[in-house]
Formats: structure tokens, C-alpha cells, sequence
């Protein structure tokens, strides 16, 4: 098993990192294009694991996907095929392909990395069943058995487990003979800017939605079948990949400056401006770059993440380095993501010395002294990154397997030193600290990397 020292630095952070394209938009972009009525191109795409898998899926399903960098050129099939799809670890690939699938002429298998197998898809699964597709199986490994179309119609879900069962259903359902009408009938709807953008992407290519004005009262969304128009995507800059870089800025009271931020955004990661605000930090835009610089005393915070749970690595991370205590909010559909992430931020945490505990819905922190020590991504991106914020001030961090980071941002490892260069990294821990080429740094296929 490989461990990262992560490196610690003594000095305020100051630097500017920019960073590669949103996976949540790649990912969106490429499924709308292999639907499209003609070819299109992808500028700025993200090329990680997740994106990877996509690409890979959509190829095998018959879709022509052309170039090795963040310019990518999808041309429609004339009919999908039948395929083997690797999901790995991504939700986006095991929840939004069953739908493309239904499409193919053929039976397309689903599996996935080992850890995707307990990930819950019945809610995706039995919806596309009751409008009128045969699929085998419930969880990974399934078989979704496509007749070249689908009835399509009205289902009703319980998605507060995940947005992406909504998103899921949308992407696809123009394609349906009869569009389709996502009713949620259950709990509290999870990361509403993910169906946000997915219903402003859908429009963006001329496909007829009606989504509720305020998703609390009415969350029925409809698309209205008909062709979906190719269009050339530019794909921001991935938001939530930027937090743990700001959070940089906000625990060493340094200033870290992101490029290309866009001023209006369906990104849940633009809300960490807020957070960090709230935190005690300063954000301010100039032309079209934010900037973050960290208050010499970073304060607790009471928040309701729902709506943008990804960012809570981040911000427990934040909250164990504050000096008053913090309570994340609203969260309770995280353990369902990736790892169990409240459990494992709090066993990680409380292994440092932290005073971490569960509730119901999230997190209580209580700020304590940290000492270094291993700590364990679980193969999770957003642990390992929350990981490298504790490192940046307890000496002594060892992160396990760093390269799970290549999920959403493979080069994670060379942008951090990247931004520490010209920092004092008096307490970078042990032999390779500061090269970005250390053993598991930097490489997405190495041990335990999410293959």
C-alpha cells in the first residue's frame, strides 16, 4: 500500500492554479453529443478516470470520439451497439449510460471497480423498467437489454438518494418516443445544481424542458421528445477540484488566485466562495479570475450542504483547522457516495487527535490539536484531497493511495507542489515530499488507483 507524505508548509500560500474542465459538465457534454443530430466538439474537456470511462462507454457503444486532449470531437452513431461498459467509480457512467443503453441495439453489460458494486441503482434501474426497458440485475454487474428505442412516459422516483437519477433520466429522454415526466416523490432532493445543470445543458441543445421554478414545492421535470441539437460545448473549469486549492489560501491566511471562474455558474463547487466567506476569508473577483486570501483566524461554521455535499471534504477539513466548532448540516445521502463519507472523515479525523462526531444528517466538529498519521481516501477523490488540507498544517501526514485523485483531477499531485513552489515547506515529511514524481504521486494507474 503506497503513502503520500503530504507536505506541510510554516509560510502563508501565494499562488495562481489553473485548473483542467469540470468533470460534471465533460461528462453531460459527451452524452448530449453522441445523441446529437450531427457532429460536435468539446473544447476545455476534462480528461481524468471519470471522463475516461465515459469516452471509453460511448466509443464501445458505437460513438466516434476523436482526440487525445481537452478538445474532443463526438460524432453520432447511426444506431448504438451492443458494448461492455466499465463504470469504475463513476456515478455519472453507472447512472447515465442505462439510459443511452436503452437506445442500443443489443445487449450492453455494466460492471464496475469493486467498491462500485454496493453503490445503490435500483432507483435508476426500476424507472427505466417501468418505461418499458429490460434490464438484468439491480446493482453492478447489470444487463440493460436495448431494442433500439424506448416507450419513455411518466415515472415517479424517490431520487433523494442521489440527483443523478434525475439527471440520468433527462439527459437521454428526448430520445424516447415519448420524452419523459421525472415526478420525485420523496425526501429532500441532494445536490439540486447537478439537475440544474443538466436541465440548462439540455436547453442549450434546443430540447424542450419544464422544470419546477422552486424545486421545494414541485419537482416534476419534463422533456418533450424530439431531436437534440449538436453543440459545440466550452466546458468551465472544475470548481469543486478547486476547493482544496483555496482552502490553501484559507488555513495558512496565504492568497491562492484561480483563473477562468466563471461569474454565473450551475457548478455546486462556486458556493465555496460563500463557505470561505462565512469562514472568516476574503473572495473577490478581478477580470475574469477569483482570488482567495485567508483571515488570520479561521472561524467555525453551522451549514446545510444538501445541495452541494461534494464540498464537505473540504469543509470538514476546514472546520477540524478552525478555532471554534462547526456543524455540516443536510448531508445524510453521503453515505452513499463513493465511500461512506461522514464515517470516514470522522474516523480519519479522530485518528489525528480530531473530536469529530456523526449525527443523524452530518458532522460535528470540534477544532483539537492534530498529529500526523496515516490517513485512508477509501479510494475516494475528495478524501485524499481533504487529506492534503490537514497535511498543509500537521506535519507528518501520510495519505493513502493519492492517486484516487486521478478520478476527477489525474495531475492533482503536480498542481499542489505546483502552488506550494516558493512556500516554505520546512515540514514536507520524508524522502519524495516535494517531487510530484514520488511513488503513487502522480499516477493514475498505480496501487489501489481505482482499477
Amino acid at each position: 500500500m503506497t503513502f503520500w507524505p503530504a507536505p506541510s508548509v510554516e509560510a502563508p500560500v501565494h499562488a495562481t492554479v489553473t485548473l483542467p474542465g469540470s468533470k460534471s459538465i465533460t461528462n453531460r457534454a459527451l452524452i448530449l453529443a453522441a445523441l446529437a443530430d450531427r457532429p460536435s466538439t468539446l473544447t476545455g474537456a476534462l480528461r481524468s478516470r471519470d471522463t475516461d470511462l465515459m469516452i471509453n462507454a460511448l466509443r464501445a457503444m458505437g460513438t466516434g470520439i476523436e482526440g487525445d486532449g481537452d478538445t474532443l470531437t463526438v460524432t453520432p452513431p447511426a444506431e448504438f451497439t451492443s458494448a461492455m461498459v466499465d463504470c469504475g467509480l463513476a456515478g455519472t457512467v453507472m447512472r447515465f449510460l442505462p439510459s443511452v443503453a436503452a437506445l442500443a441495439h443489443g445487449d450492453v453489460a455494466f460492471d464496475g471497480d469493486e467498491q462500485a458494486r454496493v453503490r445503490p441503482l435500483g432507483t435508476i434501474l426500476d424507472a427505466l423498467r417501468s418505461l418499458g426497458l429490460d434490464i438484468d440485475g439491480n446493482t453492478l454487474p447489470f444487463v440493460v437489454h436495448g431494442t433500439g428505442s424506448l416507450r419513455g412516459g411518466p415515472v415517479t422516483i424517490d431520487a433523494s438518494g442521489s440527483s443523478q437519477f434525475v439527471s440520468g433520466l433527462l439527459l437521454s429522454a428526448a430520445r424516447f418516443e415519448q420524452g419523459v415526466t421525472v415526478n420525485h416523490d420523496g425526501a429532500r432532493l441532494p445536490s439540486m445544481p447537478h439537475i440544474e445543470m443538466t436541465v440548462q445543458m439540455l436547453r442549450q441543445a434546443d430540447v424542450r424542458v419544464e422544470a419546477p421554478t422552486d424545486p421545494r414545492k414541485a419537482q416534476t421535470w419534463t422533456v418533450s421528445p424530439g431531436p437534440i441539437r449538436a453543440v459545440d460545448w466550452e466546458v468551465e473549469p472544475d470548481l469543486s477540484n478547486a476547493t482544496p486549492f483555496l482552502a490553501a489560501a484559507a488555513i495558512t491566511g496565504g492568497e491562492v488566485s484561480i483563473p477562468h471562474w466563471p461569474r454565473i455558474t450551475t457548478q455546486p463547487g462556486d458556493v465555496i466562495r460563500e463557505i470561505l466567506v462565512r469562514m472568516g476569508a476574503e473572495a473577490r473577483f478581478f477580470e475574469n479570475t477569483l482570488t482567495v486570501r485567508g483571515p488570520g483566524r479561521l472561524a467555525g461554521i453551522d451549514i446545510d450542504l444538501h445541495d452541494v455535499g461534494e464540498l464537505t471534504p473540504t469543509v470538514a477539513a476546514l472546520a477540524a483547522l478552525a478555532d471554534s466548532p462547526s456543524r455540516l448540516r443536510g448531508i445524510a445521502h453521503l453515505r452513499g457516495h463513493e465511500t461512506d463519507r461522514l464515517a470516514a472523515l470522522a474516523t480519519e479525523l479522530n485518528r489525528l487527535g480530531g473530536k469529530v462526531t456523526e449525527t443523524d444528517d452530518g458532522l460535528q466538529i470540534v477544532p483539537a490539536p492534530l498529529t500526523g498519521g496515516q490517513w485512508h481516501s477509501y479510494a475516494d477523490h475528495r478524501m485524499a484531497t481533504a487529506g492534503a488540507i490537514i497535511g498543509l498544517k500537521v506535519p507528518g501526514v501520510r495519505i493513502e493511495d493519492i492517486g484516487t485523485t486521478a478520478k476527477t483531477l489525474p495531475n492533482f499531485v503536480v498542481l499542489w507542489h505546483g502552488m506550494l513552489a516558493g512556500t516554505d515547506e520546512g515540514h514536507a515529511a520524508g524522502p519524495g515530499a516535494g517531487h510530484p514524481g514520488g511513488p503513487g504521486a502522480g499516477h493514475p494507474g498505480g496501487p489501489g488507483a481505482g482499477h
